[in-house]
């Protein structure tokens, strides 16, 4: 007979993140491979559920939205239309619908990011790429003025959490994934800058629109995690097991000053 992997309840799942080291009253950042973490009971509406009690009524799960699916210039969209022919190229790019932060979904961001920003009461950025989503007290301030002409720098959540002294947990996840070293990318010294294209809608009527901002390059993250671990203090990481993953608590702040610092050295200019 196979062994059947056991199914992680709320309740185990709430104590092995409060193990960790989450707090009530924390600000999380959340990334989450639900996958990893193994049968969770209620899926990833018991992986919220546990979130929300070890962090309580006071504290606030924020997770990524990000919507490459309405973008010509996102790397989920060169990927959709490789080897198409030009007249179904024309078809996806006809399809796309502009960006709503009350309905547009966030597939490609995962099962958690989903079922956040589908509970009653979560808020949503106005980005139309790189939203994010938040439940709990301090969804409203966090997720206030994110410029649509920025999208993870001084203007947008990420700034916002890095004032909040939030912590970022990686549910199963790596480095490669902490979008919080993105901030670190404007914090360098004259970052390089792109173009980008997406759907948006002005006063109901669907359109393309084009803006410049930050080059955005997650390619060294992990590097840049695995650096930032040997070196952090006491306290600015911590690991262990929820589920059948390995997890990790990271505090924000010195992870965005570091990953400022070794994406300045680390990188060629205009890279």
């Amino acid at each position: 007979m196979k062994n059947v992997p056991a199914v992680t309840d709320r309740a185990v799942a709430t104590a092995a993140l409060s193990a960790l080291g989450v707090r009530p009253g924390d600000v999380l950042l959340v990334h989450a491979s639900l996958r990893s973490l193994g049968p969770v009971a209620d899926g990833a509406r018991g992986v919220l559920g546990a979130l929300r009690r070890a962090v309580g009524p006071a504290g606030t799960v924020v997770v990524p939205a990000f919507t490459p699916e309405n973008s010509d210039t996102s790397p989920h969209y060169r990927e959709r239309v490789r080897g198409l022919d030009a007249g179904a190229v024309d078809a996806v790019r006809a399809s796309m619908e502009p960006y709503d932060p009350a309905r547009t979904p966030a597939p490609s961001m995962g099962a958690l990011a989903e079922t956040v920003r589908t509970t009653a009461g979560a808020g949503r950025s106005a980005h139309p790429q790189t939203s994010f989503a938040a439940l709990g007290p301090g969804a409203g301030r966090l997720l206030a003025g994110h410029r649509p002409d920025c999208h993870l720098g001084e203007d947008s959540p990420l700034a916002r959490l890095y004032e909040a002294d939030a912590r970022i947990l990686l549910l199963g996840t790596g480095y490669a994934t902490c979008t919080a070293f993105h901030l670190g990318e404007y914090r360098m010294p004259e970052p390089p800058r792109r173009s980008y294209r997406c759907v948006v809608a002005s006063r109901g009527v669907r359109r393309w629109w084009e803006y410049e901002d930050v080059a955005l390059d997650d390619g060294d993250f992990a590097a840049l995690g695995a650096a930032f671990e040997e070196a952090a203090a006491e306290g600015d990481v911590r690991k262990g097991r929820v589920g059948a993953a390995v997890c990790r608590l990271v505090r924000l702040r010195p992870a965005v000053d570091f990953a400022t610092a070794w994406l300045t050295e680390h990188r060629a200019p205009g890279r």
